[in-house]
C-alpha cells in the first residue's frame, strides 16, 4: 500500500496548492491512500465544513486534526457527520467527533487512521497519549482488522513525538508527527518496522512564519506587543510523506519526505 500523508494545511494558500497539485501527484505516484492534516485550514485556525469538503474533493481519503479541532465553531456543526474527519482520540469522551477511521481499499489494503494529542505545552490538556495507545491498540486490530495503521501524533515537543515513535514501533505502520509546521529531516524506519518522522511539515505559504504573516509574528515576538495572527499570502508549498507499507505484516518498507512548490 502506498500512502501519502500531507502536513498541516494552513488557510487559503494551503488549499490552493492542494487543489492545483494533489490529484496529479496522487496519480503520478500511484498513491493508494491520501491522509491530510487540516487543523489550520479555516483562515489559519481550525476547520469548517466547506474546507473539509474541499480537501476531500482534492483527493484526500481522510482528514486529521489536532489541538485546534474546536477552534472554529463550525466544526461542532458537522463533527458527528463526517467520519473521515478525525480529531485526537485522547481528549474528553464527551466532546463530539470521530477519533479513528478505517480506509478500506480492497485488495490494496485496509488503513486505520488514528490521531493522538501530545501533553507537553499543549492545550487543551489531553489524557496521556501513551496510556490511550496501550489501552486501545489491541482493540483497533480486533475491531477493524486493518492491514496497516497510521498514527498522527500531534504534539509540540519533538521529544514527545520521538518517544511515541519508539513506543508505537512495531505496533503501527506509520507514526507521523504534526503541529510545529517545520518539516524535520529525520524520516526513518524504526527497529521494529514503523515508519517515523518527527514533523511532516506544513502545507501553506512558504514566505511566512509557519504559514502566518511575518509582521504579526515580529510584533508579538520582537516588540512584545499584541497582534492578531493572520494567514500569510504568497507562493505555497506542500510538505508531505510518501510511504510504502507491507499489507502482509503491517511494516513500513520505505519512507520519503516530499516538498512541492508553486
Amino acid at each position: 500500500m502506498r500512502v501519502l500523508f500531507v502536513g498541516d494545511v494552513v488557510a487559503h494558500p494551503g488549499k490552493r496548492i492542494l487543489k492545483n497539485r494533489l490529484h496529479a501527484y496522487i496519480t503520478e505516484k500511484a498513491v493508494d491512500v491520501c491522509v491530510v492534516n487540516a487543523e489550520n485550514v479555516a483562515n489559519g485556525l481550525g476547520i469548517n465544513y466547506t474546507s473539509a469538503k474541499e480537501i476531500l474533493s482534492f483527493g484526500a481519503d481522510c482528514i486529521t486534526l489536532g489541538n485546534h479541532s474546536f477552534s472554529c465553531p463550525d466544526y461542532l456543526r458537522f463533527a458527528d457527520e463526517l467520519p473521515n474527519v478525525v480529531r485526537p482520540a485522547n481528549i474528553s469522551g464527551k466532546w463530539p467527533g470521530f477519533d479513528e477511521y478505517l480506509i478500506d481499499k480492497g485488495e490494496k489494503g485496509r488503513l486505520l487512521v488514528v490521531s493522538l494529542l501530545g501533553q507537553v505545552s499543549m492545550t487543551p490538556i489531553p489524557n496521556s497519549p501513551f496510556e490511550y495507545f496501550n489501552e486501545n491498540c489491541e482493540r483497533w486490530k480486533t475491531q477493524y482488522k486493518p492491514t496497516n495503521i497510521l498514527l498522527d501524533i500531534h504534539a509540540e515537543a519533538t521529544s514527545e513525538k520521538c518517544a511515541m515513535g519508539y513506543f508505537a514501533d512495531g505496533k503501527v505502520s506509520l507514526c507521523m508527527g504534526t503541529h510545529t509546521h517545520v518539516q524535520t529531516a529525520d524520516e526513518r524506519i524504526l527497529p521494529c518496522g514503523t515508519g517515523y518522522i518527527t514533523d511532516v511539515g506544513m502545507t501553506g505559504c512558504r514566505d511566512g512564519v509557519i504559514g502566518m504573516q511575518v509582521e504579526a509574528s515580529l510584533r508579538r515576538m520582537s516588540d512584545k506587543l499584541p497582534a492578531k495572527y493572520m494567514p500569510a499570502e504568497g507562493p505555497a508549498m506542500i510538505n508531505a510523506i510518501l510511504a510504502e507499507l507491507d499489507t502482509n505484516n503491517g511494516k513500513c518498507l520505505s519512507i520519503e519526505r516530499i516538498q512541492l512548490y508553486e
